[in-house]
């Protein structure tokens, strides 16, 4: 079996969300619910710096048409194709705000042909949970937590190099 890319994976769960009625875009990654947008970022890395400021603004693009307008996102998920800097969980797990509304998800043992990832998800999106639920039915992927007793970054990292 072909192990999918992100952007695959991305387009294959927005077409599973039309069946719940939610609006989703041709060509960027948003999902409008009614609870606002709920847009991933995905990346091979991402600097903590650019990733505390994106974060923090929570912009996404929305075209229509010929047109584009900028709305707040009500949630983001980054989906990382390489393991994360510990200081990305950290920063989520830290600040209430960010972690009742961003999830941040390493994909990177995906990109390496295993039905593995990790995930770090506090928020109450039920989009992020049906992508969760699409990683563990629809891909056969295997999501264990970011922060866990028996799985701690240095035992992450080791797991998507191996």
């Amino acid at each position: 079996m072909k192990t999918p890319k992100i952007r695959e994976i991305v387009e294959q769960f927005k077409n599973l969300c039309k069946y719940h009625s939610w609006k989703t875009s041709e060509k960027d990654d948003w999902i409008e619910t009614d609870n606002g947008y709920h847009n991933f970022v995905w990346a091979k890395s991402v600097h903590p710096s650019s990733f505390k400021s994106i974060t923090t603004n929570r912009k996404c693009v929305v075209r229509e048409g010929l047109s584009y307008r900028v709305v707040k996102a009500s949630y983001i998920a980054w989906l990382l194709s390489e393991t994360p800097p510990k200081t990305l969980a950290k920063t989520i797990s830290e600040n209430p705000d960010f972690s009742k509304r961003i999830a941040l998800y390493n994909l990177s043992p995906i990109s390496k042909g295993k039905n593995l990832g990790f995930k770090l998800n506090n928020t109450d999106s039920p989009v992020f949970q049906e992508f969760e639920k699409f990683l563990k039915n629809d891909l056969k992927v295997k999501l264990q937590p970011i922060f866990s007793p028996e799985i701690d970054s240095e035992k992450q990292e080791i797991t998507t190099l191996a």
